[in-house]
């Protein structure tokens, strides 16, 4: 299934794709959790009602006449990796790590699948990183990796954009990926079973038509099932969060090619889907205390 979080005459519920159409979970199924955490939480029952909705062919709504919406609105967490592909870490001129090396981007930078990203006010070294996410669909700890297929709920498109110098500042760079937009995802999460093994998957990233990324998630170092051992030994993940698994080579900072207002930043996944953001300069009304 194709899981989405969408809006509709003003009500923001769940959803599943089917084809050019979504079916509406509220209607079709009104004794499910209308958010995508508490949905996924709710576990295999939910689903199966799910799958009875969409069999049912009832409460179908054109997929155009619907706004799409990040399909997780309140994750818990948001974790990625960095260096994580071989030839990323060439053009970076490093050296492939030992161990994952994890950090935070901070929830409240998730928008959805065609929101905006702003260039913030702050610097002008906006870049992207197209990459493979995961949604975990169980709460579990000391996951081993022969298992921890079981607890990921499905897979979506992610574009970790970064603010490269506010990055290097800070040894975490939690501060540099977590600013306000620079978490787009979508454009729905694909269920585990849909779709397949994750790790043979064509990535491309696209910005103003021109391909800036082009992968297979073969290449990564430390696949999805190893860092669902890593991030689960260390703390418990809970339903809906989410994980970002790294980037390919051809991001931007390699090249000196900035993100600037107007340009269109698509990332697609085979099997997935695509997410398209435009860039715009940051509004003034982010400030606000």
């Amino acid at each position: 299934m194709r899981l989405a979080t969408f809006t509709h005459q003003g009500t923001t519920r769940l959803g599943v794709v089917v084809d050019d159409a979504i079916v509406d979970l509220a209607a079709a199924a009104s004794e499910l959790p209308r958010e995508m955490c508490a949905f996924l939480a709710a576990g295999p029952p939910a689903l199966a009602a799910a799958r009875a909705a969409v069999a049912g062919r009832t409460a179908r709504l054109p997929l155009a006449s619907v706004r799409l919406e990040a399909p997780v609105l309140r994750s818990q967490k948001f974790l990625a990796i960095g260096l994580n592909y071989a030839d990323h870490v060439k053009e970076t001129g490093m050296t492939a790590p030992d161990f994952p090396v994890f950090f935070n981007k901070q929830t409240t930078c998730i928008v959805g699948p065609s929101d905006p990203i702003h260039r913030p006010r702050i610097s002008p070294l906006l870049d992207y990183e197209g990459e493979l996410g995961f949604v975990i669909g169980k709460r579990c700890r000391h996951v081993p990796k022969e298992r921890a297929a079981e607890v990921i709920a499905g897979y979506l498109v992610v574009n970790d954009v970064t603010v490269r110098d506010w990055q290097f500042k800070a040894q975490t760079m939690t501060l540099g990926k977590s600013f306000d937009t620079h978490g787009p995802i979508g454009p729905w999460i694909v269920t585990a079973d849909e779709l397949g093994d994750p790790h043979a998957l064509e990535l491309r990233t696209w910005v103003n038509g021109e391909l800036r990324q082009h992968s297979n998630t073969r290449e990564l170092i430390f696949d999805c099932f190893d860092q669902v051992a890593t991030l689960s030994t260390a703390f418990t993940l809970e339903p809906g969060d989410i994980v970002s698994t790294g980037t390919p080579s051809g991001v931007g900072v390699t090249q000196q090619k900035w993100l600037v207002p107007g340009d269109v930043v698509r990332v697609e996944i085979a099997g997935i889907g695509a997410i398209e953001n435009h860039v715009i300069e940051e509004p003034a009304e982010t400030q606000r205390w």
